[in-house]
């Protein structure tokens, strides 16, 4: 009998457990397994064209890898999944269809009703895109943590699986499908996408990047990150892999960096299990800080908002962050902390907008990760950063951007400007041509945000 493989965010043949259940249940019916994926006009719709790009050159890798194991291709199917999906299994003859578990909200409801729709063709979930499944760990008091430093204690204590083997000699099948999505963000410089480029990116990374990780992940300057979220966000790789090659690595190298860039997994764990707990975190602040007369509204915040996401506040470690996001699809994490604080706490405008901004921008745009990120920022989340907590622009750049290689990278009017001169353009004569002055006072701004702190949310 013929299972359907239905790939969401496991873009990658190998470690997916799902797959391997589908293969496993064909081969022991003597069937075939078909591969499909929906093109989900809920979805499609809300995905910026970074992201709608990179969706669209993954799922042609995936098709390739397919082709290449003797399979038909990749079937594309567009429309509702649980029409899609339904229609599908009959069209096959299917008696299962194999997912990842999904963890977020619309994907929840989206599986509950492909469930419904399936009737007597089982849906089976197995796995999910994280090392522990959100909802899994609890408190002794049998209470979903809400600090981070004990849930990646017991994040470690549980521990994980083992890589999951990628089948050989996949009986793939085939059926009617459609055109594979296009999409182009023909502004966006992207990174080669698939499960073969990331896991070349991830591999020289281990190599030649992870053991100096711990001293130099704050530094946008030196370009030495993984990058890996993009193909986390996409299921190209999947964590586990990652913890295992890390692992591997401290066998081998006993590099303290193993440990930090764990840690850095554990964070977006513990966010999408902050999500799975609350699910209204994905659009509304999890505690309130400040009364509502503190925010920017109409034109005003309208203004502010578009200042800073053209990378024009005057603040050139700010602009630096923007102009990245808008030419790349991404952003240095200690840059995208820099420039949240600076919506938030600078401008006064709340941190959906800055989020939704993100999410219409940014290649690896995330619900649980980015949204969470935002409400630590904004000091509205769990275990978030203090709302009194608020990062200078400028001796962030001082610190992190020492010499100004960043600044001068994304802000060709300050290219001319040498050294760490480049985080305060203000006191240089003349002030560099065609960039604007500051477009708020950051001491003032601070001294603000403050007062509206102790006020308190009213």
């Amino acid at each position: 009998m013929t299972s359907v493989q239905w790939f969401r965010r496991d873009l990658r043949l190998a470690d997916n457990p799902s797959l391997v259940a589908a293969v496993r249940r064909a081969r022991d019916d003597g069937g075939e397994v078909v591969p499909l994926f929906v093109v989900d006009p809920a979805l499609w719709r809300s995905s910026g064209a970074p992201r709608l790009t990179h969706l669209a050159a993954s799922l042609a890798a995936l098709d390739a890898q397919v082709r290449d194991g003797g399979g038909r291709g990749l079937v594309v199917r567009h429309g509702r999944p649980e029409q899609a999906v339904a229609e599908l299994s009959r069209e096959v003859g299917a008696t299962s269809v194999h997912v990842s578990g999904a963890t977020e909200p619309y994907g929840r409801r989206r599986d509950d009703a492909v469930r419904t729709a399936l009737g007597d063709v089982e849906l089976v979930a197995t796995g999910c895109p994280y090392a522990v499944a959100p909802g899994r760990l609890r408190t002794g008091a049998g209470t979903p943590y809400q600090v981070f430093t004990p849930f990646r204690r017991a994040w470690l204590d549980h521990g994980w699986a083992a890589p999951a083997p990628r089948p050989r000699d996949v009986p793939w099948g085939g059926a009617r499908s459609e055109d594979l999505p296009r999409a182009q963000a023909p502004d966006v410089a992207l990174p080669a996408a698939g499960e073969h480029a990331a896991r070349e990116r991830w591999h020289r990374f281990v190599r030649e990047q992870l053991d100096g990780y711990a001293d130099e992940r704050d530094r946008p300057d030196l370009d030495t990150t993984s990058a890996m979220s993009t193909p986390l966000k996409y299921g190209e790789l999947h964590p586990r892999t990652l913890l295992a090659d890390l692992a591997q690595h401290a066998r081998d190298h006993g590099s303290p960096s193993v440990a930090v860039y764990r840690s850095e997994l554990a964070w977006r764990e513990f966010h999408a299990d902050v999500l799975w707990h609350h699910p209204a975190s994905a659009t509304r602040s999890l505690r309130a800080v400040l009364p509502d007369d503190s925010w920017a509204t109409g034109a005003e915040a309208d203004a502010a908002l578009d200042a800073w996401a053209a990378g024009r506040t005057g603040y050139p470690f700010v602009d630096a962050g923007m102009r990245q996001l808008l030419a790349s699809g991404w952003m240095h994490n200690r840059v995208r902390m820099v420039v949240a604080s600076f919506l938030v706490k600078d401008l006064h405008v709340r941190w959906q907008r800055g989020a939704e901004h993100f999410m219409a921008r940014l290649v690896d745009g995330d619900v649980s990760q980015n949204q969470l990120n935002w409400q630590w920022v904004a000091g509205t989340g769990r275990d978030a950063a203090p709302y009194f907590r608020v990062f200078n622009p400028v001796t962030q750049g001082e610190r992190f951007d020492p010499d100004g290689a960043y600044v001068r990278r994304w802000v060709p009017e300050l290219r001319g400007t040498p050294g760490r001169a480049v985080h305060r353009p203000w006191d240089l004569e003349p002030p560099p041509a065609g960039y604007p002055a500051p477009i708020v006072d950051h001491a003032t701004e601070r001294r603000r945000a403050l007062d509206d702190l102790r006020r308190g949310p009213g």
